[in-house]
C-alpha cells in the first residue's frame, strides 16, 4: 500500500509559513503604494501640474476599482502569490513608463499602478485569512495594511532627497527596482503557498456584485469602506492645505500630517490587537467612523486662531481613526466571507469600497467651491458618521 502524500506546511497547520507570507504581502503593499505615491512627489521637479496629478490618481482608482473586482478569479487562476508578484512587477512597469514624462504615458502609468492595487489585497487576504487563526486575523490584516504607511514615508522621505541631487528619472527608477525586488521575492515562494487556491470566484463583476450586495453584513461594510476611504482621501490629500490656510507655517503643517500618518500606522496594529480582546471587529470600526468624523467635524469648526499644539493633537486622532480602520476592515470582510471565497468577496467589496476614493475628491471640489474647506470637512464628517450608524444596524437581524 502506497502512504498518501503528505500535505504541504500550510496545509498541515493554519500558522506554519505566516511569518514569511505576511512579511511579503506586507512588502508587496508598500511597495505599490511606493509607486502610486511617487509621482506626486516627484511632480515639482518634472513640472507636473495639480490638475495632471488629480487626473492621474482618477485613473489609477478607477482602474483599481475595476481590477479589484477580477481578484477572485485572478487569484484561483494563478494563486496569491504569484498574483502579489505580478502586481508589484506590473507596478515596476507602470514607473518605467511615468518615467517618460509625457502625458499619454503617465496615462499608461496610471492604468498599470491600477491595475497592481486592485489585486494585491484580495491576494494577500486569501492567503493570510488561510494561514492565521480566526482569533489572529485582525492582528495579522492590521499588520499588512501598514505596508501602505510604510510605502507612503519611505517614499516621502527618499524620493525627494535623490530627485533633487540626480535626475528626477531616477525617483522612478528606485522604485521600480524595489517593485521588482519584491516581485521576484513573491515569485520564489509561489511553490510553496500557491498549492491550495481558493475555489473560482464570480464569473463578473456584475455577478460579484449581486453576491455581496445580497448579504447585508458585506453590503453594509462595503458602503461604509466608502465613506470612510474618502475621509481618508481627503485628510491625506488636503489637511495641510486646511493647515496653512488657517495660518500655519507649511512646515509646521507638514509636521502635523506627519504626526497623523504615524498615528495611523501605530492605530491599525493598536486597532487590531483591540479585536482579540474585544472580540468585536464590526463595533470598532463602527467607533473609528465615529471617531474621524469628530475629528473632521472639529477641524471644520475651528477657526484662524486654532494652535499648532491642537492641530497637531487633532491630527493624531484623526489619523489613528481616519488611517487606521483598514486593517480590521478587510479582516472581517474575510471572517464573512470564509475561507474558500475571501479573495472573489474582498475584491468585489473593495471595489465598492474604492468608489469612495473617486467621489471624495469631487465631494471636496464641489463643497470647497461653496464653503470652503471647512465646508468639505463638515461634508466628509457627516458621512463617515453615516457609515459608522450603516455598521452599527447593518448586521443580520
Amino acid at each position: 500500500m502506497v502512504a498518501p502524500p503528505r500535505p504541504s506546511a500550510t496545509e498541515t497547520s493554519p500558522q506554519a509559513g505566516l511569518g514569511p507570507a505576511l512579511a511579503t504581502m506586507t512588502a508587496v503593499q508598500a511597495v505599490i503604494s511606493a509607486a502610486i505615491f511617487a509621482p506626486g512627489v516627484i511632480a515639482p521637479r518634472v513640472g507636473l501640474e495639480p490638475a495632471a496629478l488629480s487626473l492621474f490618481s482618477g485613473l489609477v482608482f478607477a482602474t483599481g476599482l475595476l481590477a479589484a473586482g477580477r481578484a477572485g478569479a485572478l487569484v484561483s487562476r494563478i494563486g496569491p502569490m504569484r498574483t502579489a508578484a505580478l502586481a508589484a512587477a506590473t507596478a515596476a512597469l507602470g514607473l518605467m513608463a511615468a518615467a517618460a514624462g509625457s502625458g499619454p504615458a503617465l496615462a499608461v502609468a496610471a492604468v498599470l499602478l491600477g491595475l497592481a492595487f486592485g489585486p494585491e489585497t484580495p491576494a494577500s487576504a486569501a492567503l493570510l485569512g488561510r494561514l492565521a487563526r480566526p482569533a489572529d486575523r485582525p492582528f495579522v490584516f492590521s499588520v499588512r495594511q501598514t505596508g501602505n504607511q510604510i510605502g507612503a514615508a519611505a517614499g516621502s522621505l527618499l524620493l525627494p532627497a535623490l530627485v533633487a541631487a540626480y535626475d528626477p528619472r531616477l525617483g522612478y527608477a528606485a522604485v521600480a527596482a524595489a517593485a521588482l525586488g519584491v516581485a521576484l521575492a513573491a515569485a520564489t515562494l509561489a511553490r510553496r503557498y500557491d498549492a491550495v487556491r481558493p475555489p473560482a470566484g464570480a464569473a463578473t463583476i456584475r455577478a460579484g456584485l449581486a453576491e455581496v450586495l445580497a448579504q447585508r453584513p458585506l453590503a453594509t461594510l462595503a458602503v461604509a469602506a466608502a465613506a470612510f476611504g474618502a475621509m481618508q482621501l481627503a485628510l491625506n490629500t488636503v489637511f495641510v492645505s486646511h493647515a496653512v490656510r488657517l495660518g500655519h507655517d507649511h512646515v509646521a503643517a507638514g509636521i502635523a500630517m506627519a504626526a497623523a500618518q504615524v498615528a495611523g500606522l501605530v492605530g491599525r496594529l493598536g486597532w487590531g490587537a483591540a479585536v482579540g480582546r474585544l472580540g468585536s471587529a464590526r463595533r470598532i470600526v463602527a467607533a473609528l467612523g465615529f471617531g474621524m468624523s469628530l475629528s473632521a467635524l472639529a477641524l471644520a469648526a475651528f477657526g484662524p486662531q486654532f494652535p499648532w499644539g491642537a492641530l497637531v493633537a487633532l491630527a493624531i486622532a484623526f489619523g489613528a481613526t481616519a488611517s487606521g480602520w483598514n486593517g480590521i476592515f478587510v479582516a472581517e470582510v474575510a471572517r464573512l466571507a470564509g475561507p474558500d471565497r475571501v479573495a472573489a468577496v474582498t475584491g468585489t467589496v473593495l471595489s465598492i469600497a474604492y468608489a469612495g476614493l473617486l467621489v471624495g475628491p469631487a465631494i471636496v471640489a464641489g463643497t470647497e467651491a461653496l464653503g470652503g474647506l471647512p465646508a468639505s470637512f463638515a461634508a466628509l464628517g457627516v458621512l463617515a458618521a453615516a457609515g459608522a450608524v450603516l455598521l452599527i444596524f447593518g448586521d443580520d437581524p
